[in-house]
């Protein structure tokens, strides 16, 4: 196991040598994690850079796009475009899926990323972060299109996410379990702070938007019920709730504390399966708390094995700790069946 202090370089490099990464994954990441510190500084500057309030117009998923979301994502842009580790990009801001002239013939990957999740807390001072995935293209291709991006989650090769909150966290998975590394303002390095994270098997929390209740199916008000009734209900036993209204946020705290962090399909748009995107979003996060020892599914499948049709598509997510998750995923097959 790599000492706490150890640097993310040097941690990739000791990975690599006990578990070979695939050729220039760890330059990859590291491309990752050097535009996280740009948007770290863009975020903590807070009203003075300028990057508060709207633009003035909705990005591809029909929201309100923020001034930061747009800088966030034109520093990945920049990352990626000025290296020779990238093929192509997909963005939760872009329309469309970016090739990238690449020099290096060998370089294969894709990036995926959430620029800048839980923007719609920004200027409240919320906590916010960066969600990533990485992809291998496909051997035939040369210049990445949307359909090239459109895979399942269980093609990830490495998946993190950024808190920018009162300190920095970069939270990453190459398969190989998760690491968490704090970023040290003083050398800008990220280093290891959390080693081999593994989440509880059993929640004490729970993560949910409770205003959105009357619109949820009713296996999933039922089980919220049954948390909020605590000890005099049917679990018999108390669960905190907590809710940020940031995936990053939410997910690191019941990663470290155990918990389940739920968004589910709901009425407003009922053609729609949910909000949250699955290749941005979902995917990475499904990784992640597998490969920490949690669950991630649909409700009705695992998120992982939820096969993409489009760029921007959404599912219901609902992920945390191991058998928590399995409990909600059977009330929610039993009342399928019953159905």
């Amino acid at each position: 196991m790599n000492a706490i202090g150890t640097t993310l370089r040097r941690f990739l490099l000791e990975q690599h040598a006990a578990n070979p990464l695939q050729k220039g994954l760890a330059s990859a990441i590291d491309d990752m994690a050097q535009a996280s510190r740009k948007i770290a500084y863009l975020v903590n500057r807070g009203s003075l850079g300028g990057l508060h309030g709207a633009v003035g117009q909705e990005n591809i998923q029909g929201e309100e796009q923020k001034k930061l979301d747009a800088a966030a994502n034109d520093v990945l842009i920049d990352a990626a475009t000025w290296s020779d580790n990238w093929v192509g990009l997909a963005s939760e801001e872009e329309d469309h899926a970016v090739s990238i002239r690449c020099t290096d013939a060998s370089a294969r990957w894709l990036s995926v990323f959430d620029p800048l999740d839980g923007s719609s807390t920004i200027d409240a001072n919320g906590c916010v972060g960066t969600i990533f995935s990485i992809l291998r293209c496909p051997e035939s291709v040369s210049k990445p299109g949307n359909d090239d991006f459109c895979q399942s989650g269980t093609e990830q090769v490495a998946a993190g996410f950024m808190l920018y909150g009162p300190a920095t966290v970069m939270v990453l998975t190459t398969g190989h379990g998760v690491d968490a590394f704090t970023l040290d303002n003083a050398s800008g390095e990220y280093l290891l702070s959390h080693p081999d994270i593994q989440i509880p098997e059993n929640a004490s929390e729970f993560t949910i938007n409770m205003s959105n209740r009357r619109y949820w199916s009713p296996v999933i008000q039922a089980y919220i019920d049954d948390c909020m009734h605590g000890r005099d209900g049917n679990r018999g036993r108390d669960m905190g709730m907590r809710y940020v209204g940031s995936m990053v946020a939410d997910v690191y705290r019941i990663m470290l504390n155990g918990g389940i962090f739920l968004y589910p399909w709901d009425s407003r748009v009922p053609e729609r399966p949910g909000k949250l995107r699955l290749l941005y979003e979902a995917n990475p996060m499904a990784f992640i708390l597998e490969q920490a020892g949690g669950r991630a599914s649909t409700g009705n499948q695992r998120i992982l094995e939820v096969k993409p049709t489009s760029l921007h598509q959404r599912c219901p997510v609902i992920v945390g700790s191991k058998n928590e998750v399995e409990h909600v995923e059977k009330r929610c097959k039993a009342a399928a069946r019953a159905s």
